[in-house]
């Protein structure tokens, strides 16, 4: 049994995720109820896997979707100090000391800005590299969310492939108890007390 699940295992989506096995045929998996508990628990542990992938997947996606935005705002300040010319007027702004605090400053035509790298390290860079490395950075960051989220629509395919599989096997293994019990002449009485049936 563990091996026909590793070699239905073997399948992956394109960051690695396995697939999960579909059961057309419970004999496939399974050759008596003795095999049925072994099986049931193999498939719970996977669903347990799949749920803990999809949680970590959401939150990952969930800082991407704040993250995006950021990159995207920097890179059109970027862009615009970028378009300005050499002997304009300097503009004067506002910028963002923390959530509720601002100050003014007065910004001239500059070749040059200063960018947050995270871990409290700040460098500076000539505008078209800065713009570059805005553009790079965000285009990753929309590719790693795209992936985020098509790795959330193919764990929620595989979390119901094991419930259907799961669901699968236990009819099964309803319907083989009630063949064993009819060979062996047991059937369930209507106070629901078993009963032998006669012979013949």
């Amino acid at each position: 049994m563990s091996i026909k699940l590793q070699n239905k295992d073997a399948a992956t989506n394109p960051r690695g995720i396995p697939v999960a096995p579909f059961v057309d045929k419970v004999e496939d998996y399974v050759s008596s109820r003795a095999e049925v508990d072994g099986t049931m628990k193999s498939f719970q542990e996977m669903i347990s896997k799949y749920q803990f992938m999809e949680v970590n997947t959401q939150r990952r996606a969930a800082g991407l979707k704040e993250k995006v935005p950021d990159i995207q705002k920097t890179l059109d300040m970027v862009q615009f100090l970028h378009s300005r010319k050499p002997g304009s007027e300097p503009i004067e702004t506002t910028f963002e000391l923390n959530d509720t605090l601002y100050a003014k400053a007065v910004i001239p035509p500059t070749d040059e800005v200063y960018l947050w790298l995270g871990a409290n390290v700040m460098l500076a860079y000539p505008i078209s590299e800065a713009e570059t490395l805005l553009e790079s950075k965000l285009s990753t960051a929309q590719q790693s969310l795209e992936n985020c989220e098509e790795d959330l629509d193919f764990l929620r395919e595989q979390i119901t492939t094991l419930e259907v599989a799961t669901a699968r096997l236990y009819n099964w293994e309803v319907t083989m108890k009630r063949k064993e019990k009819a060979e062996n002449g047991e059937d369930d009485g209507p106070s629901g007390q078993k009963r032998l049936l006669p012979n013949g």
